[in-house]
């Protein structure tokens, strides 16, 4: 069985490393915002979205927090008319993504907020370890 300490760091490890690959996935989503197909009439990127999933660890007698998907978002691309750009259909209309850059920013505080929170918690159970550490070679 495990200690509680070494649960909680492993619990906020968890946490961390999920929400590194959430911030990857809303970093790709924000610079591929304006991207268009490759050719005329062609689909532009698609949104990806993240879905976690609570795993038991039974090593940590706890669960952790993992990525269960990485998929797209099926809502409709917006359209433009741009008869001049190379991606426009024979109408004039261009796909463009269905990424919209205010939920994105928002995804992101969500998991810049979620990092820092997983972060602080690792550091403090250090910080308890070390204080143990102090009683113990002090007595």
């Amino acid at each position: 069985m495990s200690d509680p300490l070494s649960a909680s760091m492993k619990i906020a490890a968890s946490g961390l490393q999920v929400q590194s690959q959430r911030m990857r996935v809303v970093s790709e989503n924000i610079a591929n915002a304006q991207s268009t197909g490759k050719t005329a009439g062609s689909d532009p990127y698609r949104r990806k979205t993240v879905t976690f999933e609570s795993e038991f660890n039974r090593a940590a007698q706890a669960d952790l927090v993992r990525i269960k998907d990485v998929g797209t978002d099926k809502s409709a691309f917006r359209i433009e008319y741009e008869p001049g750009n190379p991606a426009a259909d024979v109408n004039g209309y261009v796909k463009l993504p269905n990424v919209n850059l205010l939920i994105e920013m928002a995804d992101m505080r969500e998991t810049n907020r979620s990092y820092e929170a997983n972060l602080k918690m690792m550091t403090q159970t250090r910080s308890m370890v070390m204080r143990t550490i102090d009683l113990l070679r002090s007595s």
